[in-house]
């Protein structure tokens, strides 16, 4: 897996996201793998911050998006060797944004716009919508991030110049 250092040198979105960089739980996301040799902390690091700028562009609420991307797969373990428990019936897909939603909850305070964000981000596989215009753009930039990551892409990130 690549190894994540540091975040993307925009002060403000490092700003932003310097709470939940430093805490242990989204620390812990470098140790389980996502897509190819990507990290859980790298995929969501990618997501969060071209979420973030996407959201700084349409003047939409760019630290809630950098927040919950940052957190939207808060599931913290791998999903790879993942066995469900006992009567649950639906795959990690289906299931891990409650759980990222959860953990996310129990570590930080969220705004209901994170929630929402988190919660829905993996639609169409769960079955309601984003409710927020930022929900919809993490949940457009996650699959577009993971697509990249499964193939070996390089996920381009946007430079200081560009905001």
């Amino acid at each position: 897996m690549e190894p994540v250092t540091v975040l993307p040198p925009d002060p403000g979105y490092r700003a932003v996201v310097a709470g939940l960089w430093t805490s242990g739980p989204v620390q812990s996301m470098d140790g389980y793998p996502q897509h190819g040799d990507t990290s859980c902390l790298l995929h969501c690091v990618r997501v969060s911050y071209l979420s973030y700028c996407r959201c700084l562009q349409k003047g939409l609420d760019a630290r809630a998006a950098a927040r919950a991307g940052l957190l939207h797969d808060l599931f913290l373990y791998d999903w790879h060797s993942y066995r469900r428990p006992a009567g649950v019936l639906l795959p990690h897909g289906f299931t891990h944004a409650r759980t990222a939603l959860d953990n996310a909850r129990r570590f930080f305070d969220l705004t209901r716009v994170e929630e929402d964000a988190i919660l829905h981000h993996m639609w169409p596989l769960t079955p309601v919508p984003p409710m927020t215009p930022e929900g919809w753009v993490i949940t457009r930039v996650d699959k577009w991030v993971s697509l990249l990551e499964t193939f070996h892409r390089t996920v381009p990130l946007p430079k200081l110049s560009y905001l």
